[in-house]
């Protein structure tokens, strides 16, 4: 059994294939953490648990145990209020207006497979056989608050995905003011805090800093997981890298506000916790009613944080994204909006297809500009109608024109917004999120619809249904351009206005499951301006997401790279597009721009029309030699060789499951005078194994490849790459 219990000593132990977790609990009440990390034999050893009296101003609830405080002790979910100064998991205001409550244990029960979680995305078993799952029901006897933590461990993975469920048992209501999904005690504070952070344009940059005593972390307020923070933090021993080390990942599987912390105490332990943001958050829980919170995932890997990351990417790709491209490969797309952005016709359309097909390109995605009356970003969204001075024929006529080149359809939508000029907002001012009164506050000339009401969820679901159901469409390209202001709802009561948010969350999940379900021939890809909505709870609907709206290749080397840290290239988008950059403005080669976009789902950004003969013959290379790539790069385990934060280089390898082939990919930021030679140690080989590079015919052996290293070549002029495909003989 991966999950077994002690009853003499109250010991559960979780394991994984290569890690434990070990809760204990103490006085038959409180749920302690002992342990995580590398797989033990046995769960209990002398001092596995200590305690130890402190002064009176870390209180205890039992004057006979001075030993035991809960100021002191390392918990699964603590509280705040009888005893406990730290950071609480939880907090209920109750009827009599109070706000101190103790959830202890009560029961447990352990069983195989994975529950779904009602209402919410999460990591799943494909069957009973694939995972268990500990279920620890936590009681407050004052209140009659129940809280259920749940923990499944996946017998091919070294995760552990957490959650909550709250059910009131009691005859009042109760406000639940915070309920994070997942909270880790750790017994000291030698660790070093890393997480992404970024802006538009600027996703997931890569932080890394030692712990300091009291708290510190990253939340999102913005109603969105978004581009300023992803909704993951990991703590990491001082010495680990990409090969060593310790590195514990808390990735959060939620797309809306959210807070992941880790505060050092007196003691010097650390408690690490992520979940909901509790800012600006309440959900009334009536009596009978239950309440389930977003999933945790949690990860631990003694192979620093490569070894975190591949864990993260085998699962994300294979028990969190469903669907039928989960395990397909992805097609080599063109997306015109940088091409022509609202400036288009049918004719236009159809000769960059056109264009397309003569470079092998697969699919064409139609972007933002052929609905409604939409010449600009002032107009139209929420009215999903074709634009027939565009499109005289139709979307099904133009579909059918790019069909007939030999490429595929695709389509831009923006579901969740409103422009105040559309004959929607004019039919419905109240379905957008406002406060009555105040002022409605526009990001890119829109407003947010307001997904917490089921009419809304309908609407969309119906509309963009239709016009799925329109023409031969094979791909969604599914954007959200702003965040959140004036957070309230027409329908709600005044006492559930700050359920708002959450309840956006739900109907869009609702939404998604339901369109998803209903046209599962359909690639979707998910998109916020980019990353602004990078997270695991889109991946659970859409399988990729466009990564970022910067396309330049210099700064795609740290977004992909950063982006990587928690989710595999099998999710991220990555196009070429022109010169001069749309966003950087700089001049990077046609080459160095195709090698980065290749480390992810390929596709083009561009008016293929205005490519000179030379670049379309380069472009076709690109084609043929990605197609044959992609399904290594695409499902391939990746090991990060040189950081892009660190230095003028960067480099990545992807290497096969059987490790029988590997693509590498070498990127030079700056040309150096008089440039030392360089040699690019590998990963990932197998060292017994000997290799060729592909068009050289040069073998090595994989020892070699990953001990003394690969030559790299002399690179002339700034912004130059380099790759190598190797194969076993």
């Amino acid at each position: 059994m991966a999950i077994s219990f002690d009853r003499e000593r109250q010991t559960f132990h979780l394991q994984t294939p290569h890690s434990s977790y070990i809760i204990t609990i103490v006085e038959g009440l409180y749920p302690s953490h002992v342990y995580w990390g590398p797989r033990l034999r046995n769960a209990s050893w002398p001092g596995g648990l200590t305690l130890r009296e402190r002064a009176s101003f870390s209180p205890t609830p039992n004057p006979d145990k001075p030993s035991l405080s809960l100021d002191a002790l390392l918990q699964e979910y603590p509280g705040y209020g009888s005893g406990d100064f730290r950071s609480p998991a939880y907090q209920f205001a109750l009827s009599d207006g109070t706000t101190v409550a103790e959830l202890v244990y009560r029961e447990h029960r352990i069983f195989a497979g994975k529950p779904k979680l009602e209402g919410l995305p999460a990591t799943y078993a494909e069957s009973d056989g694939e995972a268990e799952t500990l279920e620890l029901t936590l009681h407050d006897s004052f209140s009659g608050l129940i809280a259920v933590l749940s923990y499944t461990t996946f017998r091919d993975s070294d995760a552990i995905a957490r959650s909550v469920r709250y059910v009131n048992e009691s005859a009042d209501s109760v406000r639940i003011r915070r309920a994070l999904s997942a909270s880790v005690d750790f017994n000291n504070d030698e660790y070093e805090l890393v997480h992404l952070n970024g802006a538009w344009a600027n996703e997931r940059n890569l932080s890394r800093r030692a712990l300091v005593q009291g708290q510190q972390g990253i939340e999102s307020r913005r109603g969105s997981s978004s581009h300023q923070h992803n909704p993951f933090v990991a703590l990491v021993s001082p010495n680990a890298d990409e090969e060593q080390g310790d590195a514990y990942g808390f990735s959060l599987v939620y797309s809306g506000s959210f807070a992941a912390s880790a505060e050092v105490d007196q003691f010097r332990t650390t408690r690490v916790s992520i979940g909901i943001n509790p800012f600006d958050f309440e959900w009334l829980l009536e009596p009978g009613q239950s309440f389930q919170a977003p999933e945790a995932v949690l990860v631990y890997s003694n192979e620093g944080l490569g070894g975190m990351s591949r864990t993260y990417h085998r699962l994300y790709r294979s028990r969190l994204s469903r669907g039928e491209f989960r395990d397909r490969t992805r097609p080599v797309l063109v997306n015109n909006w940088e091409a022509t952005y609202f400036d288009f016709d049918a004719d236009k359309i159809a000769a960059i297809a056109e264009e397309g097909a003569r470079l092998g390109i697969e699919l064409f995605v139609l972007d933002d500009g052929w609905f409604g009356y939409r010449n600009d970003d002032t107009t139209s969204l929420g009215d999903w109608k074709v634009d027939l001075k565009k499109l005289p024929q139709g979307l099904d006529d133009l579909a059918k024109r790019v069909n007939a080149h030999g490429l595929q359809f695709g389509l831009w939508f923006e579901p969740e917004m409103i422009s105040p000029d559309s004959d929607l907002y004019r039919a419905h001012p109240d379905w957008c999120l406002h406060v009555e009164g105040r002022r409605r506050t526009q990001g890119r000339r829109q407003l947010i619809l307001d997904l917490s009401r089921e009419d809304v969820c309908d609407y969309i679901i119906d509309t963009v249904g239709g016009v799925l159901a329109s023409a031969p469409i094979a791909y969604v390209k599914w954007d959200m351009n702003r965040n959140m202001t004036e957070i309230g709802s027409a329908l709600l009561p005044p006492e559930r206005q700050r359920e708002t948010a959450h309840r956006y969350m739900l109907g869009l999940y609702r939404v998604l499951e339901t369109i998803t379900s209903r046209f599962p021939h359909i690639l979707f890809e998910s998109c916020s301006g980019g990353g602004g909505r990078f997270d695991p709870g889109m991946l659970h609907y859409m399988p990729q997401t466009w990564t970022s709206d910067n396309s330049d290749a210099v700064c795609r080397l740290k977004i992909q790279y950063g982006t990587s840290l928690v989710y595999p290239i099998s999710s991220m988008g990555a196009h070429v597009s022109a010169v001069p950059n749309h966003q950087v403005h700089r001049v990077t080669s046609l080459k160095m721009r195709g090698d980065v976009a290749m480390s992810g789902n390929f596709g083009y950004e561009l008016d293929l029309t205005k490519f000179t003969p030379e670049e379309k013959e380069e472009v076709k290379a690109q084609v043929t030699a990605y197609k044959e790539l992609r399904e290594l790069v695409q499902f391939g385990d990746l090991y990060r060789l040189k950081s892009p934060f660190e230095g003028n280089d960067t480099a990545w390898t992807v290497v096969s499951a059987d490790k029988s082939e590997a693509f590498v990919a070498f990127f030079r930021v700056l040309a150096q005078p008089n440039a030392p030679i360089d040699w690019l140690r590998l990963a990932g080989l197998d060292p017994n194994a000997d290799y060729e590079i592909a068009g050289t015919g040069e073998r090595f052996g994989g020892d070699q490849l990953m001990y003394a290293g690969l030559p790299v070549p002399r690179l002339e002029g700034d912004f130059q790459s380099a790759t190598w495909r190797i194969k076993r003989v």
